[in-house]
């Protein structure tokens, strides 16, 4: 089963359920899919799928900051509840010591040497680890191998 598949079974039984929050984040999720695939006037993949899903996250993470810097709580509970449902949506997310493993087997691989080779290293490693790990975390794991 599809990604995309998964998610509008999911749309369907929240709606089944009555839970509105949850069918809200995944209307949300949805129409964001949906708008990507009229843009670029293709059907997503899954790797696409789950890029929409990573940039969402990302906007909610930074919204949960934002709100909880300017003391809104009540926004900030919303946020985390489609955080929530959103992350139920990434592949298993790699252990850090698997993700310093593949770090380390892309250095070799790509025989960087220095921070200035660190492209080389990203491309090797962006889909591999797509969705399955944090790539800021990924990136300053291999600029402090590589510097070191």
């Amino acid at each position: 089963m599809s990604l995309r598949t998964r998610i509008t079974d999911d749309m369907k039984s929240a709606m089944r359920a009555k839970e509105t929050a949850r069918l809200g984040t995944i209307r949300l999720l949805l129409a964001a899919i949906k708008q990507k695939e009229v843009d670029d006037r293709t059907e997503l993949d899954d790797a696409a799928v789950t890029g929409i899903v990573e940039k969402l996250i990302k906007q909610r993470k930074d919204s949960i900051g934002q709100f909880a810097a300017a003391g809104r709580d009540d926004l900030v509970a919303a946020e985390q509840a489609e955080l929530a449902v959103l992350l139920t949506y990434l592949p298993e997310q790699l252990s850090a010591d698997e993700v310093e493993t593949a770090v380390a087997h892309a250095i070799s691989e790509s025989g960087a040497t220095s921070v200035k080779d660190m492209g080389k290293v990203m491309t090797l490693l962006k889909p591999r680890l797509a969705g399955r790990a944090d790539m800021a975390q990924v990136s300053a794991l291999i600029k402090a191998r590589l510097a070191g």
